[in-house]
């Protein structure tokens, strides 16, 4: 059974780059999001699931805050690996 699951933002700051699209399937540690902090530091999004993206919440450029939520997965509850 597959349920949905947030990412949420742990960083305050912009979206410089989505690494993922809706309906795509992603990984164990993949870089989903990379967000430019207000300290200007570069900062990448990961989740430690795998499954399909139901839907994506944020767009390039946009400002996002701790616990903002980015994307919504629909987990596999398989397990798998990635190396």
């Amino acid at each position: 059974m597959n349920y949905k699951e947030m990412i949420t933002s742990p960083y305050h700051g912009i979206i410089e780059e989505i690494c993922i699209q809706s309906n795509s399937r992603i990984y164990e540690w993949e870089s989903l999001f990379i967000v430019r902090t207000d300290e200007d530091t570069i900062k990448t999004v990961a989740t430690g699931m795998s499954g399909s993206v139901h839907s994506l919440e944020v767009k390039i450029g946009e400002e996002v805050i701790p616990g903002m939520v980015l994307a919504y997965i629909e987990e596999d509850l398989v397990v798998s690996g990635s190396d």
